[in-house]
């Protein structure tokens, strides 16, 4: 999807949807409501992403200038780490349990505050580099990390549960 927003300077509707339902299945309902109920054409917002130049603008068309119900930061950081992989990334809850899991504390809310996701943007930046990951590599690391062992993730799932492999 990427390599498509790329050379077409847009998403299709079917791809929006995609991030959406990867993101939140939950949501998407809601979203498409809002998006028929406003008249808003997802090629046409999408295209203003691609012709805006710098990050804040391009979170700003997604979050809160479209008054779609459902799309929060969370949804458009998803949008907008499809479109530019090396530019923005995912955040939700469970990234940011996941770096708190690492030790790293972001002032404010960054999945609803604007300047606050951006502090969040640069300290993932800061470690995806010093990992040597991609920024992509990193939201998978950190989504990994709290379905391991975030606090109903796998590890916890498991506790107490015999591990005894002899028969």
């Amino acid at each position: 999807m990427s390599q498509n927003f790329k050379t077409h300077g847009h998403l299709t509707p079917e791809e929006f949807f995609a991030i959406v339902i990867w993101k939140s299945n939950r949501s998407k309902t809601k979203v498409v409501k809002g998006i028929k109920k406003n008249k808003i054409e997802i090629h046409i917002i999408t295209s203003e992403v691609s012709e805006v130049e710098t990050r804040e603008e391009k979170l700003s068309i997604l979050h809160p200038a479209i008054p779609i119900p459902g799309i929060g930061i969370p949804i458009a950081s998803a949008i907008l780490a499809v479109c530019y992989p090396n530019e923005f990334t995912v955040v939700d809850v469970r990234a940011l349990a996941a770096l708190k899991v690492l030790g790293f504390k972001i002032d404010g809310d960054p999945t609803t505050n604007h300047s606050a996701y951006f502090k969040y943007l640069e300290k993932c930046k800061e470690l995806a580099q010093e990992n040597k990951v991609s920024l992509r590599n990193f939201d998978r690391i950190l989504w990994a990390k709290n379905w391991y062992e975030g606090t109903k993730g796998l590890k916890h799932l498991v506790r107490g549960i015999n591990t005894d492999t002899k028969q």
